[in-house]
């Protein structure tokens, strides 16, 4: 199989996975009218496939390790089933935070979700690589101030968002539980996935798998809990009418494929992710990734032009959810340095 091990490369890597994931939604607003929970069908299919293509082309391609196919024949039934859970509680959490989206919006679920997802995340990541290897590889403090300096740039991000929503602004403990319950689900399923991965080839990992086919077996645990879970989500939507698979069906060739190309956009960035978890560490592997909201901000500011026409408070806040974004990147990258 193919995997990176200079940390310089890595670091291109987290940087490109942080991009796709913050950048596969913006699919759904190509597909137009196509609802959430319909568009998610495509999106989990791309998802899949190409999981699956990256397992069969990448991981079974180079020198290193097993391949494929060979993982296949001596992984554990515990090490499956941990990239599994992993994919399962991924899932759950993204469509909870979608829910959170719409019942309250970006002002109030983006920071609560994702800052709960992010932060806890990057801890519990860190502490596999401790209890794994008794220390960390990078420097925590360091990290955790790069960290502090993104949390400040979604509260920046939040703020803007809030302006922006104005009087249409919502407030829903539904909503707001609906996130919360997001950000722990989200906040450990790469841990899971790094834990069914052999040790050697990532720190905290305690499983039998490579990088490919535990990705691979993280995408049939989303597709698991989406075959389960989305059916209610159609049925009891929290926002608009119930729809139904008759829906999906009269979806355009361009609308399904908005939703296939989102899918081959974040699990794109998930398999560089874990191509590249060796050499980073989960701590700083999962910091980088995820730090997506703010390249969604970015998307929203300068592509979907969201704010224009804003005024000079909300101008301020994006300049400084820029900033702050930029210095806790240096500090993260730094912190392995």
């Amino acid at each position: 199989m193919v995997l990176i091990q200079s940390y310089s490369f890595a670091i291109v890597a987290f940087i490109i996975c942080m991009t796709c994931w913050g950048s596969w939604a913006n699919t759904q607003k190509m597909a137009k009218n196509f609802r959430f929970e319909l568009y998610y069908w495509d999106l989990i299919l791309g998802i899949v496939v190409t999981a699956g293509l990256a397992a069969i082309t990448l991981g079974s391609l180079g020198n290193e390790g097993r391949t494929f196919w060979e993982d296949l024949g001596q992984a554990t039934t515990l090490s499956i089933l941990m990239a599994i859970l992993g994919g399962i509680v991924w899932n759950l959490g993204n469509l909870l935070l979608v829910a959170g989206i719409s019942l309250t919006g970006l002002a109030v679920a983006f920071p609560i979700g994702g800052g709960i997802a992010w932060v806890l995340g990057i801890c519990y990541n860190l502490l596999l690589e401790i209890l794994d290897r008794g220390y960390s590889e990078g420097q925590p403090y360091v990290l955790f101030t790069g960290v502090l300096c993104v949390v400040v740039a979604i509260i920046f991000s939040a703020r803007a968002y809030k302006k922006l929503e104005g009087p249409n602004s919502r407030r829903s403990s539904k909503g707001i539980i609906a996130s919360v319950v997001a950000g722990f689900l989200i906040a450990f399923f790469y841990g899971f996935v790094v834990q069914s991965m052999d040790n050697s080839y990532v720190a905290g990992g305690t499983g039998t798998l490579t990088p490919f086919t535990a990705v691979f077996f993280f995408s049939i645990g989303a597709l698991i809990c989406t075959v389960v879970v989305n059916p209610i989500f159609m049925a009891y939507p929290v926002d608009g009418e119930p729809v139904s698979m008759k829906d999906f069906s009269k979806a355009t060739i361009a609308e399904h494929a908005a939703g296939w190309m989102g899918g081959f956009i974040w699990m794109s960035g998930m398999v560089l992710s874990f191509m590249a978890v060796g050499a980073g560490s989960p701590a700083i592997s999962y910091a980088l990734s995820n730090a997506a909201p703010v390249v969604a901000a970015i998307w929203g500011v300068f592509i979907w032009k969201e704010f224009k026409g804003s005024g000079k408070e909300t101008k301020l806040l994006l300049t400084g959810m820029f900033a702050f974004y930029v210095v806790g990147l240096v500090f993260i990258v730094w912190s392995k340095i």
